[in-house]
């Protein structure tokens, strides 16, 4: 009989789709994933508290889902490469958009954001896990590093 004590724990997540695939928004640009970011935000929120996301897709960069990954205070949220990864893996993620607010207003990223997005890519390379882009937020609008050529 197996111990459970020595039973390894592991993250889960459900797969059970509403939609098709096909119906699933296809990502092609910044703004449409500046969108449908949005769109999951509590408005209440985004000038208050930092909060950290990912937006999972597939090959064809279709949506698979937004998941959230941390909520931090007025001016700082830990987003942990393995938990972002750890859900990337466990959704059959091809790719991944990240995305965080600046409560500030201020969309400009900071050195740590810098680092972070660096970090990410090493490691989505080393998985085969896609970093496409991070989407900062702001009230008025949003920093992309792609559109900025800071992803690699």
């Amino acid at each position: 009989m197996e111990n459970q004590k020595f039973k390894v724990s592991e993250i889960q997540i459900s797969y059970r789709p509403d939609y098709k695939m096909s119906e699933r928004p296809q990502i092609n640009s910044s703004k449409l994933a500046y969108q449908i970011l949005l769109q999951t935000w509590n408005d209440d929120h985004l000038q208050f508290i930092e909060e950290f996301k990912v937006l999972l897709l597939n090959r064809q960069n279709r949506v698979l889902g937004v998941v959230p990954i941390g909520q931090g205070g007025l001016s700082g949220v830990i987003a942990d490469p393995k938990v972002i990864f750890g859900v990337a893996l466990k959704a059959s993620a091809s790719g991944v958009i990240v995305c965080h607010n600046h409560p500030s207003g201020h969309c400009s990223p900071s050195e740590a954001d810098i680092k972070l997005t660096r970090t990410l890519v090493a490691g989505g390379k080393l998985l085969g896990i896609e970093v496409h882009d991070h989407i900062i937020l702001c009230q008025e609008g949003y920093y992309s590093f792609g559109d900025e050529g800071l992803i690699d």
